[in-house]
């Protein structure tokens, strides 16, 4: 606190104190005026914009200019056979480019659009997901009961995931509810919310764990990474979850095992998520695929179906049917996309955007808010264009990156303000990642940059 602001909330708060001997030099008047530069607020220069404007005037590309421009791009080398893409425009829902649209695809991360769409059309956005902590069956023993929160966090606040709920939270409700002086000596975690397999057909062995993925189970931390804000994922999440409940617990020495819950348990705290709509964000922003497994289980058990990797499966793609999106050729192993045998067509990625941005898939525009900007935010924070005209902010979309696949879908605000929805889909990558990368970015911006007329 400046001086200027002290010496005003003292005059304000303390009535009769004299202070004017410490702003003219110490040599008090006696008058009690307070010797003091008027305040001034710095001059700030313009705003910077983070995201382009549209323009409800703005007229839409030619097809036929538009398909000019990007066909060379899209014969790029670096993305090999088999590319397939689509533009439409977004106001009139014309599609401006057509490129094998409808054949499916490997789509890596951008599968995460589906379930996105799935999430926010079946559970409701403000709804949270809820951790608890329950007695066990004996004396000095605590169950924590996950739910499906991967977000849950080790420190306050998380590291990864803002807005996300704390251990130290559950612990404190945990030793008010406990009668005084009563030692943890077992924590017993119970992850049965979630069934199957702990990871998915189309995996690799060494996806689960790594820097991107962990096995995904009911309960964990930090997004299962083995310390808060670390790349590297667990291989134990729900050891690691009781783990960290024990030590804020006092107890680091209690026994951490895997277990239930007994019949009608005492509640002994309770924590709760974020909005389903902020843990769309984090996934799509983020691409987080612990996140993204997590969600298509609890849009499985809306749709009473089993939270595991199959029926998150099967709840996506029937949430996309229910929601109006003509899901032909969707073929999902898991919710994330990092199962190589997952099959999505670009159209269906192209579309699930579009009708996120026209409205005409209800209740999914939150989608849009998740997106990384390019330049700015997510995956996207070093990827974009560098040219003043068409940033910043003019392309919003969502990644996608296994070995020899690379993709991108989103959309993009034309030099002359009109919004496109698009997807580009390369499974049979053949050049180098950042090679590959930067068409898929030249291909984003000069959808930004054309007038195409």
């Amino acid at each position: 606190m400046t001086m200027l602001v002290l010496a005003v909330v003292l005059l304000l708060a303390g009535g009769g104190m004299a202070l004017a001997g410490v702003f003219d030099g110490g040599g008090g008047t006696g008058s009690g005026a307070v010797a003091a530069d008027e305040p001034r607020l710095p001059e700030l220069g313009d705003a910077t914009p983070v995201l382009a404007s549209l323009s409800e005037d703005a007229p839409a590309p030619d097809p036929d200019v538009l398909t000019g421009v990007l066909t060379p791009l899209l014969a790029a080398p670096a993305l090999g056979a088999g590319v397939s893409a689509v533009v439409t425009d977004v106001a009139s829902g014309d599609v401006l480019l057509d490129r094998d649209a409808s054949d499916p695809a490997t789509p890596a991360s951008t599968a995460k659009l589906l379930t996105a769409v799935a999430a926010l059309t079946t559970l409701d956005p403000s709804d949270t997901l809820e951790t608890t902590v329950v007695a066990g069956a004996t004396p000095g023993e605590v169950v924590l009961v996950g739910g499906g929160d991967p977000t849950l966090s080790r420190t306050a606040p998380s590291q990864t995931y803002p807005g996300a709920p704390t251990v130290a939270e559950l612990a404190t409700q945990v030793v008010a509810a406990l009668p005084a002086g009563t030692p943890v000596t077992r924590v017993v975690v119970d992850s049965s919310l979630f069934s199957g397999p702990l990871t998915a057909t189309g995996w690799g062995p060494a996806d689960a764990p790594s820097s991107y993925a962990a096995p995904v189970t009911a309960s964990a931390v930090d997004g299962a990474r083995v310390s808060p804000g670390s790349q590297a994922r667990s291989g134990q999440p729900g050891l690691d979850a009781g783990s960290a409940l024990a030590d804020a617990l006092g107890a680091p020495g209690a026994t951490i095992v895997l277990g239930q819950a007994p019949d009608g348990a005492e509640t002994l705290g309770t924590v709760r998520s974020a909005s389903i709509a902020r843990l769309v964000e984090q996934m799509l922003s983020q691409s987080d695929n612990v996140l993204a497994e997590s969600l298509a289980r609890h849009v499985a058990l809306a749709r009473d179906l089993p939270a595991s990797f199959e029926g998150g499966a099967q709840a996506v793609t029937e949430a996309l049917t229910d929601a109006g999106v003509d899901a032909a050729g969707v073929k999902l192993s898991d919710a994330s996309g990092l199962s190589r045998l997952d099959l999505v067509p670009a159209s269906v990625l192209a579309g699930v955007v579009q009708g996120a941005a026209d409205g005409s898939i209800e209740g999914a525009s939150g989608l849009l808010s998740g997106l990384p900007v390019a330049g700015y935010d997510g995956t996207l924070f070093d990827r974009g264009d560098d040219d003043p005209a068409t940033a910043p902010g003019t392309v919003r979309a969502k990644t996608g990156t296994l070995l020899g696949v690379h993709a991108l879908a989103g959309t993009a605000v034309t030099a002359e303000g009109r919004l496109l929805a698009f997807a580009v889909v390369a499974d049979g990558a053949t050049g180098s990642e950042a090679a590959t990368e930067a068409v898929l970015d030249d291909i984003a911006a000069t959808l930004a940059g054309c007038g195409c007329r």
